[in-house]
């Protein structure tokens, strides 16, 4: 398959491009390398250049000749959407409308496209299903939820396919070390619970300890991103010109921050430091996923479901980043 995958060189989609590429799929990046790491796309032709650049668009589309495009760029944290709301609407709005149109221009009728839990904002339901309305929360949660809508126009009008899948917290790293999480700025729970670990002067920062949750801090269903990576090869021979379906992606178990503290103490035999702060805007108490639809529908199922083996994998990649 001739597949463009775009804000391939970042997290969660290097992962999915080195799956593509092991699979033997034709892989071009489209990459502006803001947050994204060219090494990180070994095995797929990087072009680089910026979403929002039509005649970037174009020509990475031409460059594989693409049959199907996996959508991951976009900026992705919740404290700064709030912050700076108009640049998470350029990005992944406006330049999520620039992929359309120069997908519909190519003909090409096929998406895969990286959503979030945050378009549910805060859901009372225990299990989170599909079924439930768009309540976002936070600009980040609304630029997710306004590309979906979008995409059901031009399913609606050219017959553009897609299938959105909604992560709930990605996490993790390639079990051989070589791929994990590497952001200039780390706003991710596990990365920053392993860096104090590793350095015993630096603080864990829990930030809201009186959230209507069992021990009072924030509850969150993390999935593996290599089974991420899984979700999108299915969702890549699943989807279909004309239809457009969205599927949850998490393991149906929520952990509190102060269970993720605990487990990274035994997998890491360290001690960590911990400061607790007030809540950040945005952050939902509870967000747990039902996937029992993609299990269903798809075949998927989580290879490395604990928390402790989502640990384990990142606290490695962790100890290979400092060798």
């Amino acid at each position: 398959m001739r597949i463009l995958v775009t804000g391939g060189a970042g997290y969660i989609g290097s992962h999915t491009v080195r799956a593509l590429v092991e699979r033997g799929d034709r892989v071009v990046v489209l990459d502006n390398l803001s947050t994204g790491h060219r090494d990180a796309t070994r095995g797929a032709e990087l072009v680089v250049g910026d979403l929002r650049d039509g005649s970037a668009v174009r020509r990475a589309l031409r460059r594989c000749r693409a049959e199907s495009v996996v959508h991951f760029a976009a900026k992705a944290l919740v404290p700064e959407s709030v912050r700076h709301p108009e640049e998470y609407f350029d990005v992944n709005v406006v330049g999520g409308l620039t992929l359309l149109r120069e997908m519909t221009h190519y003909g090409v009728k096929k998406i895969v496209f990286s959503s979030s839990a945050a378009v549910y904002g805060e859901p009372r339901a225990r299990l989170i299903h599909e079924n439930l309305p768009y309540d976002p929360i936070n600009p980040y949660g609304e630029t997710k939820a306004l590309f979906e809508k979008m995409l059901k126009a031009f399913c609606a009008a050219f017959g553009v396919g897609s299938i959105s899948l909604r992560y709930f917290n990605a996490a993790g790293a390639a079990p051989d070390g070589a791929l994990g999480e590497r952001h200039d700025h780390e706003t991710h729970v596990i990365p920053l619970v392993l860096r104090a670990a590793l350095n015993p002067r630096k603080r864990f920062s829990i930030f809201g300890t009186d959230y209507p949750t069992p021990d009072g801090t924030c509850v969150r269903d993390f999935v593996h991103v290599c089974d991420l990576a899984d979700a999108h090869m299915l969702a890549l021979g699943a989807v279909r010109p004309g239809k457009c379906e969205v599927y949850n992606l998490g393991c149906g178990h929520g952990y509190s921050v102060r269970e993720v503290v605990e487990t990274a103490k035994r997998v890491t035999g360290r001690p960590i430091r911990i400061a607790e702060g007030r809540c950040r805007p945005g952050d939902p108490p509870r967000l747990v996923a039902s996937s029992q639809k993609i299990r269903k529908r798809l075949g998927w199922k989580p290879r490395h479901a604990s928390l402790e083996s989502i640990i384990r994998d990142a606290w490695r990649f962790e100890l290979a980043g400092r060798r």
